[in-house]
């Protein structure tokens, strides 16, 4: 039994708010269930939001514990390539996580980026769990691309159905892939905000735009039960895709 939540972007304090939702308890810096369900990260951890890096901080000691399970987004996939080293354009969200880091001290800015790295380097770019009945992937997963790997896939699971082309605002053109999947995996994803959790063709969009004013959502499975919390940050209408 899993316990799915969406993109956080840095929402530390809505995380935490969830995570209690949903009936975990803390012990020992463990967020534990009574009936022994685990807590599922699709990604997007950081960026845009005030606190980044206690999300990875949190994230890393749950799945470094087998307290839970983590898969990364595109935010999570340059953020790597940040701490790599690697020429990233410092917008688009990372500048904010580029500020908290800035303000760290060499050795905490040392632990951080270990701990990041590992999750990352760890993690699979995509988790099929329940005898393969469900297939957590950050922007979607078609039923042809399962259980494959190759940088097709990747692209697609990180960055959705893009068309090369991009809106007035610089980002990506993304098709709607969920409108025809017609799977019998359930595919729990998310990437692009909407209102409330789009339920269709056996697909979950769960990123309620948590960094915009919406939600932090979360899928329960098996049950199917959409749990959320709202925001505290103020809501910015124009990032939230209608279909």
């Amino acid at each position: 039994m899993y316990d799915i939540i969406g993109d956080i972007h840095g929402c530390y304090e809505e995380l935490t708010l969830i995570i209690k939702k949903l009936g975990y308890q803390w012990e020992n810096g463990i967020p534990l269930h009574s009936s022994e369900r685990k807590l599922i990260f699709l990604g997007d951890l950081t960026d845009r939001g005030p606190n980044s890096l206690e999300v990875i901080d949190l994230v890393y000691h749950l799945v470094h514990a087998g307290a839970a399970f983590y898969t990364p987004g595109n935010h999570c996939n340059k953020l790597y390539r940040y701490f790599l080293g690697n020429r990233v354009q410092i917008k688009h969200g990372l500048e904010t996580t580029d500020a908290e880091f800035k303000r760290l001290s060499p050795k905490k800015k040392r632990e951080i980026r270990h701990k990041f790295m590992k999750l990352y380097e760890n993690a699979p770019l995509y988790l099929t769990l329940d005898d393969g009945k469900l297939i957590v992937a950050h922007a979607g997963i078609p039923e042809k691309y399962i259980g494959q790997y190759n940088d097709t896939v990747k692209s697609f699971v990180l960055y959705g159905d893009i068309t090369g082309e991009k809106h007035r605002d610089g980002t990506p053109i993304r098709l709607d892939w969920a409108k025809n999947y017609h799977g019998k995996q359930i595919i729990v994803y998310g990437h692009t905000p909407v209102k409330k959790v789009r339920i269709i063709n056996n697909t979950y969009n769960i990123d309620t735009g948590v960094v915009f004013g919406g939600k932090l959502s979360a899928l329960r499975y098996p049950e199917r039960e959409i749990v959320d919390v709202p925001s505290t940050l103020p809501l910015v209408e124009e990032k939230f895709k209608s279909f």
